[in-house]
């Protein structure tokens, strides 16, 4: 019988230096019985995704090495990006893959959380399935202001540790989740104002489609700008139905999409009805899609 598979997607505040980035795939990758599956780097949102997998037992010592390069090699007093973000280590969500139920990845977070607090001294929130507070199960209400507006406060309120931030690490946001799709569509207008409207139009936040996050971007080194999504539940929101509705959305203010991007990997099921925004994405590469 095979044995329980944890995915790990740690998003770090770093997407410009890659010897920073590379550096910190590197410590996740040391840690013993961990496999790095793919390493994503995005310059304007200044932000990169590593993903990893391992047992219930080896991911936590992977996501721990990772947080801790990044909070010795990442200064949120120099950094920006188009990203929202609190932490040098954003955000560390564990996924159940195969035989392990998601609660048992909830009580990994916590391990790990208090962890990244004891040895490192940045404090630590929870979220989704791992969430001790019903208004920090959503990881946009725990983000909301960003690092800035969170480091004035005398008490940044944290789950575990602080109450202050650490001074150029901020604090990380650790959870478990169920699998999401990280799916951008880019649009040949630099009009960052149409982005920010689409993504209105399309957020569960909203009242547009369920089960999607969705936020308007502009791509300074492109000129073009792009509607940014996490989809929590492909299966009841597909790809297809949200690159539909962006098309469309898009055409009735005379922008077309230009290309989409996947960030990090994508359940093969997802790939359901991709025939027409697959070809759409830029360097598509099989080795992406997860079994």
């Amino acid at each position: 019988m095979p044995a329980p598979v944890v995915e790990c997607v740690p998003n770090f505040s770093e997407g410009r230096d890659a010897r920073k980035v590379d550096a910190i795939a590197e410590a996740i990758a040391s840690a013993p019985g961990v496999k790095v599956l793919d390493v994503t780097r995005d310059p304007d949102h200044n932000r990169s995704v590593v993903t990893f997998v391992g047992s219930l037992e080896q991911i936590g010592e992977g996501a721990f090495r990772g947080a801790a390069q990044a909070v010795a090699s990442i200064d949120l007093m120099s950094q920006s990006g188009v990203h929202p973000r609190i932490g040098a280590a954003d955000v560390v969500p564990f996924v159940p893959v195969l035989d392990i139920a998601l609660q048992e990845c909830a009580v990994l977070a916590v391990a790990v959380g208090e962890r990244i607090w004891r040895e490192l001294g940045v404090p630590v929130y929870l979220y989704e399935a791992a969430a001790r507070r019903p208004d920090r199960v959503n990881l946009e209400n725990i983000r909301r202001g960003g690092f800035e507006k969170l480091r004035e406060l005398a008490n940044a309120d944290p789950d575990i540790g602080g109450p202050k931030l650490h001074p150029t690490a901020g604090a990380t946001v650790v959870g478990a989740r169920k699998f999401l799709v990280a799916f951008n569509i880019n649009l040949n207008t630099p009009d960052v104002t149409i982005a920010q409207e689409i993504a209105r139009k399309i957020r569960t936040s909203s009242g547009g489609l369920p089960c999607v996050k969705a936020m308007g971007v502009r791509l300074e080194s492109r000129n073009l700008a792009q509607v940014s999504m996490n989809l929590t539940d492909f299966e009841v929101t597909p790809v297809a139905a949200v690159f539909a509705m962006v098309r469309d959305l898009a055409a009735l203010r005379r922008v077309s999409v230009v290309s989409s991007e996947i960030i990090g990997l994508i359940p093969r099921r997802a790939l359901n009805e991709s025939g027409e925004w697959l070809p759409t994405v830029e360097n598509f590469d099989p080795k992406i899609v997860l079994d």
